[in-house]
């Protein structure tokens, strides 16, 4: 594989923090990415989520392909265009969604058949057509590969025939992919929870060669204790020079375990979900803003905090956008969330830079496990 533009500047342990270029700018690792699903980050503005510290977002292949379509963002000049973010994109490739639509796909060698959850219109997404929505129309400086999902539980045989399935499109999403100047494309390690499925399939992406690599179907109801274990089996098995994703992880304790085994991007919906919803994440773990407790409370979520939604507005304010049932809240609490989230990520790389991660790692333990918000898994 040929020099990549991936520098790990320290690391403690297995943990490490570098950076990433690509020509729209640099990230910083490790790296959350909020999610733009539609070509939005639900709820907020984008100079928003940038003030956060956000380098990086993701866009989502299998909403942006069905409306408003890869075709006409291609015609509006490309994502990155279209919603007003002039920073790097990673685009998921559809798979997990696609997944998710148990009742609407049908796997074939070719790709996937599937019926869209709007108005119910037929689809096809092979691995190819995946490369082309997410490099050529969308204009992702990221592209993941086509892979297939499973779900957990999952017995080893049909587990096996997913991660191989897998490994047969990884192939073709590089061989559509090809050499870019100014794009990269990353693989995907699939294989559930069993060691010898996630081993053979590292060694097929790695064989394959790509860009980066990612860890496929956690997050998926295996429990915090089977995440970690697996992630502790996979990424050893990743070259140390190439970034580590670890696709749709969010809890707080399951990013910090993450990177202590080495992963150095993430993404979930997390922050602007719970936003949404009233829940506050925190140095001391998640509070609910809607609690009658919280209805006096003059305080701010966060007073050191340099984002306006963490710091300016009582937490009484926002239980009473909250019960008001005011837009206002929800933006707000997504934003303050994006904040938490990234302000966590710098914690950690600057406890990775001056070698006391693990202390770091173990205060945060001490203050996340056991609550009843944030239970790992």
């Amino acid at each position: 594989m040929a020099e990549f533009p991936f520098h790990i500047s320290a690391t403690d342990g297995d943990a490490r923090t570098g950076r990433l270029s690509t020509p729209r700018g640099d990230i910083a690792t490790p790296a959350f990415m909020p999610v733009g699903t539609a070509g939005t980050v639900k709820a907020m503005y984008l100079d928003d989520v940038r003030s956060t510290g956000t380098d990086i977002i993701l866009g989502n292949t299998y909403h942006l392909m069905l409306r408003p379509s890869a075709e006409r963002v291609s015609r509006l000049g490309g994502l990155h265009r279209f919603m007003g973010w002039s920073h790097p994109i990673l685009t998921d490739s559809g798979g997990f969604q696609v997944f998710s639509l148990s009742d609407l796909r049908k796997m074939k060698e070719e790709g996937v058949e599937f019926r869209s959850h709007i108005d119910g219109s037929s689809h096809f997404l092979s691995p190819e057509r995946s490369i082309e929505i997410q490099s050529d129309l969308l204009g992702s400086d990221i592209a993941m590969q086509l892979d297939e999902c499973v779900a957990n539980p999952c017995e080893h045989a049909p587990a096996a025939s997913a991660m191989r399935l897998s490994a047969r499109w990884g192939d073709r999403s590089k061989a559509y992919f090809g050499q870019r100047d100014r794009q990269s494309l990353f693989g995907i390690v699939q294989g559930s929870t069993y060691p010898d499925l996630r081993k053979e399939s590292a060694e097929r992406v790695v064989e394959t060669g790509f860009d980066g690599y990612a860890i496929g179907g956690l997050a998926v109801g295996e429990g915090h204790a089977a995440m970690c274990d697996t992630i502790s089996l996979t990424a050893p098995l990743l070259p140390k020079d190439r970034p580590r994703y670890l696709m749709g992880v969010g809890k707080p304790i399951d990013i910090v375990e993450a990177v202590a085994r080495g992963i150095d991007m993430f993404d979930c919906v997390l922050p602007t979900r719970s936003g949404r919803h009233g829940q506050a994440w925190t140095w001391d773990g998640p509070i609910n803003l809607k609690n009658a407790k919280f209805a006096e409370d003059d305080q701010p979520i966060d007073p050191a905090s340099s984002c306006p939604a963490s710091r300016d507005y009582s937490k009484a304010y926002l239980n009473h956008l909250f019960k008001a049932g005011e837009y206002l809240g929800p933006m707000l609490l997504s934003w303050h969330n994006i904040a938490f989230f990234q302000a966590m990520m710098a914690a950690m790389r600057h406890a990775i830079s001056e070698g006391r991660f693990e202390a770091w790692r173990s205060e945060m333990r001490g203050r996340w496990v056991g609550k009843v918000e944030d239970q790992p898994g």
